[in-house]
């Protein structure tokens, strides 16, 4: 979580940035940007909505955490105003998100000219992973589920993850692309190796480790974090 979190940090150059957190959930990144300063929006289907307000009451103790504003909405009925953001992050939440190139349409006609999305997903070409979701799950990538707040069905991606190339691919028909030095693979050691007094030392090692080995990084990394933005010729479109 807190290599997360440190990627998130790590592109939001300022803090007078416009950001949606797409699919927020109780706002743990949400609260934690608030409390360095920044202004985040986000919107989220999760079950636990109605917690945030005792989360917010609780962090309140450490920080102003006034900068999170949130509300339960899906994407598809209520998209942003074109160019509203500069920055939308998408944690663990592109996955589930269907049609997916609807999604992407609507964070491309939201972002501002030289904005970017920063995206935190699971590892799609992880072996050990896609074979634990293919027992729970088989090949039923996109489902359909009621809403009860919304009232109706809605359709979401079932832990539907994928590699950096499908999702180049995907971005790509939107007119969003990669930038591949923001590229970062990490998770590729089991919990139980990490100590306290160890884990930068092991975090510096995924690091050069992935660098180094496409075949390690593309099949036994579990985490993948990316940031796209529009291509130069939809910029001024």
């Amino acid at each position: 979580m807190v290599q997360r979190l440190q990627y998130i940090l790590d592109h939001l150059p300022t803090t007078d940035a416009a950001i949606w957190d797409c699919g927020c959930g109780y706002g743990t990144t949400a609260i934690f940007l608030a409390l360095n300063g920044y202004k985040v929006h986000g919107t989220t289907l999760e079950f636990y909505f109605a917690r945030i307000p005792e989360r917010l009451q609780y962090w309140a103790q450490f920080g102003d955490v006034s900068g999170f504003t949130y509300s339960y909405e899906n994407l598809f009925d209520v998209p942003p105003p074109p160019a509203s953001y500069d920055h939308i992050i998408i944690q663990d939440t592109l996955h589930h998100l269907e049609p997916l190139q609807d999604a992407l349409r609507i964070f491309h006609q939201a972002l501002r000219p030289a904005g970017n999305l920063i995206i935190v997903e699971e590892n799609g070409g992880n072996v050990v992973q896609n074979l634990k979701l293919y027992l729970r799950r088989g090949n039923k990538r996109i489902i359909e589920i009621y809403d009860e707040q919304l009232k109706k069905n809605i359709l979401l991606g079932n832990e539907n993850i994928r590699p950096l190339a499908t999702w180049r691919r995907e971005l790509h028909k939107q007119q969003l692309t990669i930038y591949p030095a923001d590229v970062r693979y990490i998770r590729l050691f089991p919990p139980f190796m990490f100590k306290q007094n160890n884990t930068p030392e092991l975090v510096q090692r995924e690091d050069r480790i992935w660098r180094r080995n496409a075949l390690l990084k593309e099949k036994l990394y579990f985490g993948l974090n990316f940031v796209a933005g529009k291509m130069p010729e939809a910029r001024n479109a």
